[in-house]
Order: C-alpha cells, then sequence, then structure tokens
C-alpha cells in the first residue's frame, strides 16, 4: 500500500498526516520535535511511505536530514507556490499535515530543492552576506540623505566611504549632534564592510567549481 505523508512542522512540535492512495486517513498525530520521536512514530509506515512532505519554514533542516538519513523518501513543499491551492488549505495544524499528504498524493505538490548539508551551509553564509550587503546600502543612502538635506549638495558614495570626524565637522559647521550620530553610521558601514569582506574570502576559500 502506498501512503502519503504531511508533517506540519511548528517552533516546538509537529503534526503528521498520513493518507493512503485513495486518499482515506490512516494516520494522525502531534508530537514534539524530537528526530527519535518522529522515527518512532514513523517506523510502523516506513515499508510503505510513498513520501514524506515537510513545507519549507524556517526550521525545516534537522527534520529534513534527519529522516533522509534513516532513508526515508523526503520532499520540501514551497509554501509560496501553494496559493493557488489556498482554497483547500484549512486552518488547524491537523488538516494543514493533511493538506500537503493530498497534495503529495494527487501529484500536484509544488516543491523546492532540497540541498545537501554542506551545500546549504556554504549557501546561508552567501545569503547572509546579501542581507549585509542590503543593510550596508541602506545606512549609506541614509547617510547620504542626511547630508544633502542639511547641506543642499550631492555627495557621491566614493566621498562618503573617505568622510571622517574633521570632514564632517567641517561640512556640517555648529551642528555636532549630527556629526555625532553620522559617524556612528560611517563606524557602521565600516564594520559590516569588514564582515562582508571576510564572508567573500571564506567562501572563495571553501567554494570548488563544479
Amino acid at each position: 500500500m502506498r501512503l502519503y505523508t504531511g508533517i506540519d512542522l511548528h517552533s516546538n512540535n509537529s503534526h503528521i498526516g498520513i493518507k493512503n492512495k485513495r486518499g482515506e486517513r490512516l494516520f494522525s498525530k502531534r508530537i514534539p520535535n524530537d528526530l527519535n520521536t518522529m522515527l518512532k512514530t514513523l517506523s510502523p509506515y516506513k515499508s510503505e511511505i510513498e513520501e514524506i512532505v515537510i513545507e519549507s519554514t524556517y526550521n525545516w533542516y534537522w527534520l529534513a536530514d534527519g529522516l533522509q538519513a534513516n532513508d526515508y523518501p523526503v520532499v520540501l513543499a514551497n509554501p509560496g507556490a501553494m496559493k493557488q491551492y489556498n482554497g483547500l488549505k484549512h486552518t488547524d495544524d491537523k488538516s494543514d499535515a493533511f493538506f500537503l499528504a493530498e497534495l503529495s498524493r494527487l501529484n500536484i505538490l509544488p516543491t523546492g530543492y532540497i540541498h545537501s548539508p554542506e551545500t546549504r551551509e556554504i549557501r546561508d553564509v552567501l545569503r547572509r552576506r546579501l542581507l549585509f550587503v542590503r543593510d550596508r546600502t541602506a545606512q549609506y543612502l541614509s547617510l547620504k540623505s542626511s547630508l544633502t538635506r542639511n547641506t543642499g549638495k550631492t555627495y557621491s558614495k566614493e566621498f562618503i566611504k573617505n568622510l571622517h570626524t574633521e570632514k564632517l565637522q567641517e561640512i556640517l559647521p555648529g551642528k555636532p549632534d549630527l556629526c555625532f550620530l553620522l559617524e556612528r553610521q560611517l563606524e557602521l558601514i565600516n564594520f559590516m564592510s569588514s564582515g562582508i569582506h571576510e564572508i567573500e574570502k571564506r567562501v572563495y576559500n571553501t567554494l570548488k567549481l563544479k
């Protein structure tokens, strides 16, 4: 018998829903987020499970890795691509688990790619780099706007990168509090630039061309 399993994963617990090929609900249970408990709960159905669906939430790594390490066929649901099926989705955890199992049974489940733990780790590093770059850009734009608002002049990114305390006091005379604020922004920009550089250096030393 082919069985289709959906797991509605939360921060500290999960709800498991299992359906058969005819769409009948065979099993439903909420358990704590513990891999051994999960494996013990699924073990009676292991040989018949066609697919286990986990949603791509913020905390799925441990569960997908643990199930795959124990030879379960895991797929990652892409919640952003399931909007067209919102009419089928209910709000309670039990229904959500069976919803995932049903999409799997009907072969209409939009999925995402499950990276290996090794490639996933460097991917997450690069994602954080992107976040740092965006934050640094926001600080650049904020500082530039402050200068323009108070002087009526436009300043280039290179000019801002080379700013220092004396120069700020020169172009913003009589504004010690504003100079103090902009100095803190410059310190933050330089700190993030140093972090971005270290991330890039590590990535280049880690990645290998495939």
